[in-house]
């Protein structure tokens, strides 16, 4: 028990946390379902895409130099010998010296032609176009590997998939795609005062307000939260849900499971069953956070009070969560603002302070330790170094956005 509340700093919280983080895990799904989902494997273009020189615009397909001078004052005049169509390649459609060719966007550029002229700078009389704006060579046309190369590095493992990745994929001839599969992440809530959302809390009581905050941003991070419900200070029942959890889970937190005392339930049940590694980090607010193991599985001790947890859900946990997500980056979002006030912060630990952001300002929500509001009120986090004694008006600051 004695590594109970020996502080380290939020660095080292960090590289224990990251340390004990399973090895990601990889499923292959459909294409369409992949967006949000880390990439697990490079892809390579199988082909050369388009494959063929295409248009980009409707209009005629021209050889550029008989364009040139060509203005509404005096137009070039080139007869139409035929229209490109759609889906094919016909070898016979050649376009000679001052002649031009119609051709939809996506067309097959035909042979002899070397740029397009759009269609809103040409009339009709006839079969004869007048073109009335000059092209360069190559204006208006993809190239057949322009987009991308057979064999070419496509996109890169570690990224998190859009929803245009899924189409750029498609166009590759993915139609499955191996990504890294979703931690599935356990939340177990701690504490006698606590009662269900649904419980009208009476004296002494409050309801649960952290497991449906935890499930919500695990599950916007790309998680799979498991709630487990309300457990008693109750060394027998504390241990049959952990064990329960464990086998279901990838990783589970308990939510009000630490504290300052070295009787505390939580560090004793995984210093029985498993290793303590942290008891104690330099942060605020989450000073008391337990980082665990049990049977290879990470365990987190939260702070009961809402604001406390998140934050040492975002600055310790999800470093752990981006390793088993596979990502390249994290997913946080950040703003620069500069601060409206000072922000006091006493050195030696790392401080997260909560802002709102308006008009490129930083506004330090201040309030009591405990309350609810700030949370709503605020639209990210302010975080002021452990060397820092606080932070000064006008600073430029990076908001970690909720």
């Amino acid at each position: 028990m004695n590594r109970f509340l020996n502080v380290v700093g939020v660095a080292d919280a960090v590289r224990e946390s990251v340390k004990i983080a399973p090895a990601t895990e990889t499923e292959t799904v459909p294409v369409e379902q992949s967006a949000g989902r880390a990439l697990a494997a490079g892809i390579e273009a199988d082909t050369d895409i388009p494959g063929f020189d295409r248009s980009v615009v409707d209009g005629y397909a021209v050889r550029s130099a008989d364009t040139t001078g060509a203005g509404d004052a005096l137009p070039a005049l080139l007869p139409c010998v035929g229209r490109v169509a759609m889906g094919t390649s016909d070898r016979k459609l050649v376009v000679q010296d001052n002649e031009c060719v119609y051709i939809p966007t996506g067309g097959v550029l035909p042979e002899g032609a070397d740029a397009v002229v759009m269609v809103e700078y040409t009339d009709e009389a006839g079969d004869i176009i007048l073109i009335k704006k000059p092209v360069s060579h190559g204006e208006n046309v993809l190239l057949r590997d322009e987009d991308f190369k057979k064999g070419g590095i496509v996109l890169r493992p570690g990224r998190r998939l859009t929803p245009q990745d899924a189409g750029v994929l498609a166009a590759c001839g993915c139609a499955m795609v191996t990504v890294a599969k979703k931690p599935v992440v356990g939340i177990i809530s701690t504490g006698n005062e606590l009662v269900p959302v649904t419980a009208i809390p009476g004296p002494g009581q409050v309801r649960d307000a952290n497991a449906s905050m935890l499930a919500a941003w695990l599950s916007e991070y790309g998680c799979i939260p498991r709630l487990y419900g309300i457990v008693k200070d109750e060394r027998e029942a504390f241990e049959a849900i952990i064990f329960k959890a464990l086998p279901e889970c990838d990783v589970v937190l308990l939510s009000g499971g630490s504290s300052k005392d070295d009787r505390d339930i939580t560090a004793g049940v995984i210093a029985g069953r498993g290793e303590v590694l942290v008891h104690g980090i330099a942060i605020a607010p989450g000073k008391p956070t337990i980082i665990g193991r049990i049977e290879g599985k990470p365990v987190f001790g939260l702070p009961g009070h809402p604001a406390s947890a998140f934050v040492v859900l975002i600055a310790i946990v999800r470093p752990l969560l981006d390793r088993m997500l596979g990502l390249e980056k994290p997913l946080i979002r950040t703003v620069k603002a500069n601060l409206e006030e000072n922000i006091p912060s006493q050195r030696g630990r790392e401080e997260y302070v909560r802002v709102r952001v308006e008009n490129g300002k930083a506004i330090p929500q201040f309030g009591k330790s405990g309350l609810l509001n700030t949370l709503v009120s605020s639209d990210g986090l302010v975080c002021i170094p452990a060397g820092y004694e606080g932070l000064e008006k006008g600073r430029e600051v990076e908001v970690i956005l909720w």
